[in-house]
């Protein structure tokens, strides 16, 4: 049986004030008709096994019970296991940790082609027969050998999140890294395209099976205008309200930023009323809410940061924590996801919840 429900204002202002003077006050960020956790907990690296399925279970229930609500994945995480992995955590924090659905965010992702548990002996063999036979999708749909967004093929892959989760709507739909479709398209028919994919994604929030979308990119939105990957916020917010008015539910865009790739604090790629914007200015702008992946690039950016650096963002007791914070505490950011697959990372890490991030004037000093 699904959980009924999806995050509410209601539920996660109430798993807020479960923090009331033992977490930091601007940990929590009003976003979209939610409160957010400025700490979020991904699920994209990890052997595709039991061992690591059960160590995801736990630490998800652990980050909730520490103080984060977002939780991150995708359909083609770690062969469809990690959106499982989630959906078991769910129902260990309702059934006996005593939270409940409308408390926690749940962000998941459809537009590469998963596999099923482990790869198959036969990709193509796979792909006939798990997409194209039943007619989710053709070849010819299929983008590069591994990427579809198309109305059928979404539906079928919200369909597949929805029961891998365990629940009866997500809260944040991500069409994940739309931009491996640009070097095989032209721009116009990439725009076509997604114009389609919002269609079915705004019916989509009509049946009550997601809450909000967004695109989840890698380079889209942190490339120069001139790149072939480049996303143009404000033409894509367009299209939005073209098929869903004022009220359209594309409010959420998901990209890296952390030290090593700060692109979208201090380039302005984006073009809003004839202004020069980096996508942090743009997406405020546009009513958009911004979600950091990578925050700590896969432990690259927390090893032997430099010691001004650390005094700068707080003198935190790890490299990992300092690199967070200056995630969390960037203008703009909503919540930093974190990839964190062992409990004492997430231990770790939640210390954060009870440390206030750095006031703007601050972050621009540290950036500087």
């Amino acid at each position: 049986m699904s959980l009924k429900g999806s995050a509410t204002l209601e539920g996660t202002s109430r798993y807020r004030d479960r923090f009331r003077g033992i977490g930091a006050d601007r940990h929590f960020r009003s976003a979209q008709g939610l409160v957010l956790s400025s700490l979020g907990l991904g699920t994209y690296l990890g052997n595709a096994d039991e061992a690591t399925d059960k160590r995801y279970a736990d630490t998800v229930v652990r980050a909730v019970q520490l103080g984060m609500n977002v939780i991150d994945s995708a359909a083609n995480y770690r062969f469809q296991r990690s959106e499982r992995a989630v959906g078991q955590a769910l129902l260990t924090l309702t059934e006996q940790e005593g939270f409940k659905r409308d408390e926690v965010v749940i962000c998941t992702k459809g537009g590469y082609l998963p596999f099923d548990g482990a790869p198959p002996r036969n990709v193509r063999e796979y792909i006939q027969n798990t997409f194209v036979e039943p007619g989710i999708a053709a070849f010819d749909d299929i983008v590069g050998g591994s990427h579809c967004m198309t109305p059928a093929y979404l539906e079928h892959q919200l369909q597949q999140s929805l029961k891998n989760l365990g629940t009866e709507c997500v809260d944040v739909y991500y069409i994940h890294n739309p931009e491996s479709q640009l070097g095989f398209i032209s721009a116009d028919e990439f725009h076509k395209r997604l114009g389609q994919a919002f269609k079915f994604l705004e019916r989509s929030i009509a049946a009550g099976k997601i809450k909000s979308y967004g695109l989840a990119t890698w380079n889209g939105f942190r490339v120069p205008q001139d790149s072939q990957e480049y996303h143009s916020l404000s033409r894509i917010v367009e299209e939005a309200r073209r098929i869903g008015g004022e009220s359209h539910g594309f409010r959420f865009i998901q990209l890296p930023y952390n030290l090593a790739m700060p692109e979208a604090f201090n380039l302005r790629n984006q073009i809003v009323e004839d202004k020069q914007l980096t996508i942090l200015e743009a997406a405020a702008a546009l009513g958009v809410s911004v979600v950091a992946s990578a925050s700590i690039l896969q432990g690259r950016v927390t090893r032997g940061l430099p010691e001004d650096l650390r005094q700068t963002l707080g003198s935190l007791a790890t490299d990992a924590m300092t690199a967070i914070q200056f995630v969390r505490s960037t203008p703009g950011i909503t919540t930093a996801l974190v990839g964190m697959s062992h409990r004492e990372h997430v231990e770790e890490n939640a210390r954060l919840v009870q440390i206030e991030p750095l006031q703007p004037d601050e972050f621009v000093a540290a950036f500087a």
